[in-house]
């Protein structure tokens, strides 16, 4: 199948390694693999606060970007990314008022996956032959979860893990506190959100914490070396891609 990958703003910038631990993973499962060098960001941040005409220009680049690549899916390892194009896109798309770009996008949005929900739900795939001996904890990322509903593609994935050891922790549908601007904007409430889910993290003995998005692992990270815990911070892309 070819597939072409929808990075986002913080792979780009801040944790390229997901990006690639995504290239190595798909090629791994006999994917070809194409990189859009024209794709920017999705527009979420710009939506999340309200600016959805400042979003439209990014709506169309996407667009345009992902139909020239003629790939058979679109796989993207951050769910609030992958929710954004594949709930709201089409809708943003006629916004634009032009037709064309509707029509592309509402083409676009049913081929746009997030990475376990593509392995699990369209390739039928749990075992991607990885391995990763550690105890760790998954966190449900809000847009993932209530979005996207990726239910319990991620877990059936991280079972299949060679050596890894799935430990449960309070609360764990409860957000981490990060939010996007939410953060920035109510910074005490975060870090009070932030602090229950690190709290947890430490009661079940977690060696790692994963997630869907790196967003929520970048503001739990930040708790965790505040704190000086023994928690690494790896995205479920960097779990399955290991094979060490």
């Amino acid at each position: 199948m070819r597939v072409a990958l929808f990075v986002t703003c913080l792979a780009d910038t801040l944790f390229p390694d997901v990006g690639r631990a995504t290239v190595t993973l798909l090629e791994r499962l006999g994917h070809e693999v194409v990189f859009p060098e024209d794709q920017t960001c999705c527009g979420q941040m710009h939506v999340n606060s309200g600016y959805r005409q400042q979003a439209l220009p990014l709506v169309r680049r996407f667009v345009r970007a992902f139909e020239e690549a003629g790939a058979d899916a679109i796989v993207c390892p951050s769910g609030s990314c992958a929710a954004l194009v594949r709930r709201h896109y089409p809708e943003l798309a006629a916004e634009t008022g032009d037709d064309a770009v509707a029509r592309s996008a509402a083409a676009l949005a049913p081929r746009v996956f997030e990475l376990s929900q593509f392995l699990v739900d369209e390739l039928g795939v749990e075992d991607v032959g990885a391995r990763y001996p550690f105890r760790v904890a998954y966190h449900p990322t809000c847009h993932s979860l209530r979005l996207l509903r990726v239910g319990e593609a991620p877990l059936r994935l991280l079972r299949a893990v060679a050596g890894i050891e799935l430990v449960e922790i309070a609360d764990a549908q409860g957000c981490c506190g990060f939010g996007g601007t939410f953060a920035l904007k109510n910074a005490e409430t975060s870090s009070a959100m932030m602090e229950d889910k690190l709290a947890a993290l430490t009661a079940a003995g977690a060696q790692a914490c994963t997630a869907l998005d790196s967003s929520c692992l970048m503001h739990l990270r930040g708790g965790i070396e505040r704190q000086g815990l023994p928690i690494a911070t790896p995205h479920l892309a960097e779990i399955l891609a290991s094979v060490a």
